[in-house]
């Protein structure tokens, strides 16, 4: 029998997925000179790129140039891209055994996290993700509505998608007009009455799970001044203590840009952004079934053992009016149809990056990575080592004959099979011709791109 993973008959992979976990798999298999494989990419949406097109802030476009790399890897001959096909609808778990050799899911985290409070369904209660989804154009929520007629917001979270949204409604329509925002946020935002934004974190400032290019640009605001009380900026004692024992350059970088910012002038912007620390919300107050306050907890810092710095109540409250919440801590993954999940952490069951049965035995052919893997933790950059590792075990399994035996591996079937299920796919040749109709434009409006937010018309674009 010829080698698998030969010339004659190549190591055939399906990756479930097309965000930067995704393409860093394909980067590390192509990094593997003496295997021939051929990578196919699924993903529900008609675009590739994940997070970086939907979720990356419309103002970060550096951190989007991320897709140039992954362009390349997309434009491998032996790498496919089927867009606008959904696992579980178009394409199930046996059609993949039957075409692949090997199957690793990387489709994220799309969901996020509820409160767990009273309240939190009354109108004007948003979640963070959506509201990011909305303004980054992705279809399934460009018809969402979020209520900006109010003027006094608090984000609950101090993480980068809290920072993100909380920069957005401040950002002057100057510095919006620039960037490849939706036009239906862009539009809405220009109608916008907000006034007084809070970002809201349950611990202290040097617990804060933003990044110092993300606090740093809060300082940066054309419209809006950044105010901190000299006691949320306050670093409390056990956190100063395991700052000293465990230097991290970051938290340093973080504490150092709250404490300037807590003794910064206010120069009476049109704005104010406000970064409370040590509260946590416990009811969301409205009436005739509108949010008209948040209900606070004070906190204070204790030590938990094992240098775990938790927080706790105190039994102060505090009452914060304000006419929108949006929740924003964390990302949340969700179950797939024929494969383990850990409901406690909301990630595909596994050992590193090898799926495995809740007793822990390890499912061969199957293998996940990126935020349904770990969860939704760390930057982009966190994916390459993530899918590394995968990609590591998936070699490994290969060489140790342990991977799916399909009955009809060659490319030309699975292409049949899904012209069969769903003749409207997008390949990657198609994604370029939405690319450049978005960026042509945006040449028109001096912008970086002008998003598609509707699928019907990208497939129109794509000549699907």
């Amino acid at each position: 029998m010829v080698k698998l993973g030969s010339v004659e008959n190549p190591l055939r992979v399906a990756i479930v997925g097309a965000g930067p976990s995704g393409f860093y798999a394909i980067s590390h298999f192509l990094k593997q000179k003496e295997l021939h494989v051929e990578l196919d990419l699924f993903d529900r949406l008609p675009t590739p790129y994940g997070l970086v097109r939907a979720g990356v802030a419309p103002d970060h476009q550096k951190d989007k140039w991320v897709t140039r790399a992954y362009a390349k890897s997309a434009a491998q001959p032996n790498v496919r891209f089927f867009g606008n096909v959904e696992y579980g609808k178009h394409i199930h778990m046996a059609d993949l055994q039957a075409h692949y050799h090997q199957v690793i899911f990387t489709n994220g985290a799309p969901t996020d996290r509820d409160l767990g409070i009273a309240g939190e369904n009354l109108a004007g209660s948003y979640s963070a993700t959506d509201f990011v989804a909305w303004y980054n154009g992705h279809p399934d929520y460009a018809d969402y509505q979020f209520d900006l007629s109010q003027e006094r917001v608090a984000i609950v979270g101090v993480g980068n998608v809290a920072v993100d949204v909380a920069r957005i409604l401040c950002k002057s329509m100057e510095q919006l007009q620039g960037t490849d925002i939706a036009d239906h946020a862009l539009q809405a935002l220009q109608h916008s009455r907000v006034k007084q934004v809070y970002l809201l974190g349950r611990r202290g400032p040097a617990q804060a799970a933003f990044t110092p290019p993300e606090i740093k640009a809060l300082g940066e605001l054309a419209e809006a001044d950044i105010a901190i009380s000299a006691d949320d900026a306050r670093v409390d004692a056990l956190s100063q203590a395991a700052m000293d024992a465990h230097p991290d350059k970051n938290v340093e970088k973080n504490v150092g840009f709250i404490t300037e910012y807590s003794q910064r002038p206010q120069r009476i912007k049109n704005k104010q952004l406000t970064l409370r620390f040590l509260v946590s919300p416990t009811e969301i107050l409205g009436e005739a079934g509108k949010v008209t306050a948040i209900k606070l907890m004070h906190n204070e810092i204790y030590d938990a053992g094992d240098n775990l710095i938790r927080a706790r109540a105190t039994g102060v409250e505090e009452v914060l009016p304000v006419g929108v919440v949006f929740r924003s801590v964390g990302y949340q993954g969700v179950p797939l149809d024929g494969i383990p999940f850990d409901a406690r952490s909301s990630t595909i069951s596994h050992q590193q990056g090898r799926v495995v049965t809740a007793e822990g035995q390890p499912l061969p052919g199957l293998y996940t990575a990126g935020w349904i893997k770990r969860g939704p933790t760390g930057v982009i950059g966190t994916n390459k080592t993530c899918a590394q590792e995968t990609v590591a075990c998936m070699v490994e399994d290969l060489q140790a004959g342990v991977h799916f035996n399909p009955a009809e591996p060659g490319v030309a079937a699975i292409e049949a099979l899904i012209e069969s299920r769903q003749p409207r796919f997008v390949t990657y040749a198609d994604w370029l011709k939405i690319d450049e109709a978005e960026i042509a434009r945006g040449e028109a409006q001096r912008r970086p791109r002008v998003k598609f937010v509707n699928v019907d018309e990208m497939l129109d674009i794509a000549g699907r």
